[in-house]
Order: structure tokens, then C-alpha cells, then sequence
């Protein structure tokens, strides 16, 4: 409920936000622009020293043991935690509620994520049309089934059960976040979910590396098993550059491929959500307009994108990189403000009440994934060059 997602008093009956799952329009105390700005100024501070920190972490631990595993740590692990402490400042001096208004979540993920949408090639993805949309879409169909099926064996809730499944098959975070706004999750389960994906992310980068050298796999075959594996392009790409050059421009290209079918899944829980799990017994079955209501727009200006960048880029060559690099770097700043806004409202009560049983499944899906991965990879990829 709104209430607990976002620690407001109460909420007025409407629609649900398709962004939160929150079950109305939260209503909070009266606040005037002058707390709006304050909370505005606390999550822009957050958001600067997160990326402080995500720049300069691994240069400052440069010549140490932990240098490779703070090169692969990501924004959201330091947005969340910062958020979470902020959390806590805010509530201990009693203004929380009164600059919450300034937590834009829903706008800040819809906004990070078209512009997601910038960093997909097609003409890339179609140039390796062959071996990497065949794993694609037999993983991501095989993975997130597997997923779905475990979680519900495990009693979890389906909001819940999509994300995992999400987030396992597709591309972490961003899936996570694409197939919350399609459910309508809780901001709890989306912190939950994202912190799993960078848990078993880390290890993984030196451990997919070094199986692939003792199962002696190609290059090739070792690039589709790492990306179709890790669930963050940052640790693909590192534990693709440990694997060796071509095994990284594989691994990118099938990560790449991966991202391109987000929007593909968040249709389809969006339909099955309306069709299935929300819809009342006794309701009429949801015709195409509720369908269109409910479906998160986001998705389409994520498709825009993709489609607006490819043709730029296929127009201005090498040149037209450094602009998709800005907008790459704006839409890292949009998902970073959203994770502080989702550490800043989140109740860690709700975390703690997840258990034991979200991990099992991810560790299970995780397993899953490195058999599947690795049967497709050296299935599709025996004797690719790049």
C-alpha cells in the first residue's frame, strides 16, 4: 500500500501508479514550495556524492586488492545506500513527510529509461542478427519461466515473482525497473530486487572468467555464456575484458541484444497482469483500451529511442558517439536520482519481511542460468569470429 511503500499517513482511492504500485494517490502532509525545494536540494546532494563515488572509488582503491570489485560496483548500490541513510537523517528530524513530494520516482525511472533506449543499437544487434537473438530469446524466455515457476513454488508474491524473473533473465536493474512499472511493484521490491542483481553480479565477474578457461571454452563461446550470464553491462564488460578482446565485443553484443527485448517482456506482464493476476473473477475481461491504460508509456519512447539513435548514428559514424555519450550520461544521472528517491522513501521494515526465500530463488535462477547460457552459447557460437 502507499502508506507503507512511501511512509505517508494515508492514501484517497484512484487509479494505481503504474511506476510504484502504489494503490492510489498518496496524500501528504501540506507542504509549501520552500520544503519541496529542500527535498529536492537533498536528493540532487545524494545523487552528486553517489556519483562521486562511483567515479572515484576505484581510483582510490587503485593498486589495492579491492580494485576490481569496486571498478564493478554500480550507481545503484551507492544511490540506495546514500538514499537509505538520508532515510534515516530526514525521519529523525521529523521533516521526512514534509519534503517527500520532492521523491519524484516514477518520473525519474520512466525518464532514465527512454533514454536507455538511446544506448541500443539495432544496426548492431541486426548485424549479429543470427547467434545472439537466438540465445536472447531462448534464454530470456527459458530463464524467466524457470524463475517464475521456482518463485511461486516458494509462495512469493507475483509482483515480486515478475521482477526476479525479470531481472534474472533480461538485464538486472533495468529489466527490474521496466517490469515494476508494467506490475505496478512496490518500491521495496524494486530495492530488494536491485540489490540481489549486484550481490550475485560482483562474484561473477572473476568467476565466469576463470570457469570459461578451465572448461577451456573459445573465445566466442565464452563471450555469450558471460553476457547472457551477468545481469549488469558494467560487469559484463569487466569479466568480458578478463576473458580476453573478443570474448568482451561478444559478450557486449549479446547484452546489448538482451537489453533490446525489455520491451518486449514488459508488454507481455503487462497483459498477463490485466488478464490474469488483477482481474476479478466476476469483471469483465479487460478489453484494448484498459490494456492501453494500464501499459507503461515509457516503453514506446524506450523503442523511440532505440530507433532515433540507430539512424543518427548510421548518419554521423564515429562522430555521432560522443552525443549518444551524453545522453548515456544523462540517463545514468535520471536512474541515479530515482534509486536515492527509492532509498529515501523505502521502509526497511519491508525488506527485512522479504526473508530468505527472494534469495533462494535468485540463487536458483542464477544456477539455472549458467547451465542454459552455457548450452546455448556453445551451441549457437562454436566457431563465430567477430
Amino acid at each position: 500500500m502507499a502508506g507503507e511503500a512511501s511512509g505517508t499517513p494515508a492514501t484517497k482511492p484512484g487509479p494505481t501508479n503504474t511506476a510504484t504500485g502504489e494503490a492510489g494517490e498518496t496524500v501528504r502532509p501540506p507542504t509549501s514550495w520552500a520544503w519541496v525545494a529542500l527535498g529536492l536540494l537533498v536528493v540532487l546532494v545524494l545523487a552528486a556524492l553517489t556519483r562521486y563515488l562511483e567515479q572515484n572509488v576505484p581510483a582510490l582503491t587503485g593498486g589495492t586488492a579491492l580494485e576490481n570489485v569496486t571498478a564493478a560496483i554500480e550507481y545503484p548500490v551507492y544511490a540506495i545506500l546514500l538514499g537509505l541513510l538520508g532515510n534515516a537523517a530526514v525521519t529523525l528530524l521529523g521533516i521526512r513527510d514534509r519534503i517527500a513530494a520532492a521523491f519524484r520516482t516514477e518520473f525519474f525511472i520512466k525518464t532514465g529509461l527512454v533514454l536507455l533506449g538511446a544506448s541500443i543499437n539495432l544496426a548492431v544487434i541486426a548485424r549479429a542478427a543470427g547467434p545472439a537473438i537466438a540465445q536472447a530469446i531462448l534464454l530470456i524466455s527459458g530463464v524467466f519461466l524457470f524463475t517464475w515457476w521456482l518463485a511461486g513454488r516458494l509462495g512469493l508474491d507475483e509482483k515480486l515473482r515478475a521482477l526476479l524473473a525479470a531481472a534474472v533473465s533480461i538485464c538486472g536493474v533495468s529489466a527490474a525497473i521496466a517490469a515494476a512499472g508494467a506490475v505496478r511493484a512496490r518500491r521495496e521490491q524494486l530495492a530488494y530486487t536491485a540489490s540481489l542483481v549486484i550481490a550475485f553480479a560482483l562474484p561473477s565477474i572473476f568467476v565466469l572468467p576463470w570457469l570459461a578457461d578451465v572448461l577451456g571454452l573459445p573465445s566466442a563461446v565464452a563471450g555469450a555464456w558471460i553476457g547472457g550470464n551477468i545481469d549488469t553491462t558494467a560487469a559484463v564488460t569487466a569479466a568480458g575484458a578478463l576473458a580476453g578482446e573478443e570474448a568482451l565485443q561478444i559478450a557486449s553484443i549479446v547484452k546489448v541484444t538482451q537489453n533490446a527485448l525489455m520491451g518486449v517482456v514488459a508488454v507481455a506482464l503487462t497483459a498477463y497482469f490485466a488478464l490474469r493476476v488483477e482481474r476479478r473473477p466476476d469483471a469483465a475481461r479487460p478489453g484494448p483500451g484498459e490494456l492501453w491504460r494500464r501499459f507503461p508509456k515509457f516503453v514506446l519512447g524506450f523503442i523511440a529511442a532505440s530507433v532515433i539513435a540507430t539512424g543518427y548514428l548510421e548518419a554521423a559514424g564515429v562522430d555521432g558517439k560522443a552525443t549518444i555519450g551524453v545522453v548515456n550520461d544523462l540517463r545514468v544521472w535520471f536512474l541515479i536520482l530515482a534509486f536515492v528517491s527509492i532509498g529515501l522513501e523505502v521502509r526497511v521494515a519491508a525488506l527485512r519481511e522479504a526473508g530468505w526465500r527472494p534469495v533462494a530463488v535468485f540463487a536458483g535462477a542464477t544456477v539455472f542460468n549458467l547451465a542454459l547460457a552455457l548450452a546455448l552459447a556453445s551451441l549457437l557460437f562454436a566457431g563465430v569470429t567477430v
